[in-house]
Formats: structure tokens, C-alpha cells, sequence
């Protein structure tokens, strides 16, 4: 069921039915704005203000949701691409006058060469583990012109678990790494089914980029154990 896509199409609509909560392996269930979803470049962090300003050529926003990322980018000249999977989604954003959109799962879109990927609102969480995280970034591989750049933004969950004295952490038995949760959608009465989500601390996602001949620089350090890096191409190993 795609409950996010319901939701932003119904408050789009001005009909929204109820509240989005989003229930997490790691915590309870919280409320989610849904016009968070809709907001303009004022209201919208640091971290994806500077992302946004640092885009160039032409670009494809991975997981682009409502929209408020792509059409920033397009109203200020930038010729870009909304991805996502929700068809509800993209029926939103072009009928908030985004010009390009391509509904689908990213590992199966091979459509032309870009200059940026974007991954905002820790959108390379789509990996949902660090196995996925390799996947996902030898097939972006492919989607990148020469010179081109993967922007992303995402967090460090060391916070929530307990740390013993030689700096361990203890996770959960069912996951190989902690930034891996399980997540799933309350919306209209509805509960959607459990996906996984993925949050990489910086110094993992530096050691597998470089495993994958890229060269991992960071832009920005948020208030809360968020950054924002970008990842650029060198000699691609196998």
C-alpha cells in the first residue's frame, strides 16, 4: 500500500483523512508532517539549502517525493528529473508543475547520463542495509556523466544505542549494522508493510564509496549527528 503517496496526494487535494505516522524498529510511533513535505527553500534545512545550491548540469532527484526539492531546482533553471516510486507521488509533483518525472524503482531506471544525483531527506536510506548500499551505488555508477556528483545527505544513529567501554555498540540480534531499521506507515486507518531503511554514518559510507572507486568530501555537518557529503568518481574498481 503506499500510504506516504496517499497522503501527500490527499493533502495536496486539501483532503487529508487523518494523520501519518511512521513506526519504527528503533522507537514509537511518531507523527509526521505531512506539509513537510511541501515546503519551500526557506523553510526546508540547511544541509538540503546547500545541496540544492551546489547541483549542477543536469540532475535526477532520487525519491523525490512531492516534489520541493526538483521544482526549486527547475525554477531556477536547472534541468531536472523527479524520481520516485509512488505513482501517487509523481501525480502530485507534476501537477505541481515539475516538467520531467519517471515512476519506478531506481535500480531498474537506466534512463540517460546526469551530472548530479540527489538523496535528500536521507534518501540513500532506499539501500535499506549496507549490502543494498553497494548495490545501489554500482548502479548509480552507470546513471553518472564524467565529473559528476552524488549528493546526499544522512545521519549517525550511534546516539540511540547504548556503547560499551571499548566503544561497541549494541544493536538489536536481527541486523548486521545499526544505522539498519525497519520502518512502515500508519495513514487513514491503514498500516503499509515493514520496509527497510537505511541511516550510514559517515565513516562507513567513506569506506564503502571508496571500495567503489569514489572519492566521499563533506559539505556540511548538522546540529544532530547529520551531514551532508558528495561523493565523486575515480578510476572504478571491481
Amino acid at each position: 500500500m503506499d500510504l506516504l503517496g496517499k497522503a501527500l496526494k490527499d493533502f495536496y487535494q486539501g483532503n487529508a483523512a487523518s494523520q501519518l505516522l511512521s513506526h519504527s524498529s528503533l522507537d514509537a510511533a511518531e507523527e509526521v508532517p505531512i506539509d513537510y513535505f511541501f515546503r519551500d527553500f526557506e523553510q526546508m534545512p540547511k544541509l538540503e539549502r546547500i545541496a540544492l545550491q551546489n547541483c549542477r548540469g543536469a540532475v535526477l532527484d532520487i525519491g523525490c517525493g512531492a516534489g520541493s526539492h526538483s521544482l526549486y531546482l527547475q525554477d531556477h533553471g536547472i534541468r531536472v528529473m523527479g524520481l520516485d516510486q509512488s505513482a501517487r507521488a509523481i501525480e502530485v509533483t507534476r501537477s505541481r508543475g515539475l516538467r520531467q518525472t519517471f515512476c519506478g524503482d531506481i535500480l531498474e531506471f537506466e534512463v540517460g547520463k546526469f551530472d548530479t544525483l540527489l538523496l535528500l531527506m536521507n534518501g540513500i536510506g532506499i539501500a535499506g542495509t549496507l549490502e543494498g548500499l553497494k548495490k545501489l551505488l554500482r548502479h548509480l555508477t552507470g546513471l553518472l556523466n564524467p565529473g559528476g556528483q552524488i549528493l546526499m545527505d544522512s545521519s549517525d544513529l550511534i546516539y540511540m544505542f547504548e556503547t560499551d567501554t571499548d566503544g561497541g555498540v549494541w544493536v538489536p540480534g536481527e541486523v548486521a549494522y545499526y544505522g539498519e531499521v525497519t520502518y512502515k506507515w500508519e495513514y487513514g486507518g491503514l498500516k503499509g508493510n515493514p520496509f527497510r531503511w537505511l541511516f550510514v554514518d559517515s565513516r562507513t559510507l567513506e569506506k564503502e564509496a571508496s571500495q567503489l572507486g569514489y572519492h566521499m568530501e563533506l559539505l556540511e555537518m548538522g546540529d544532530h549527528y547529520d551531514y551532508l557529503a558528495r561523493l565523486t568518481r575515480q578510476a572504478y574498481q571491481n
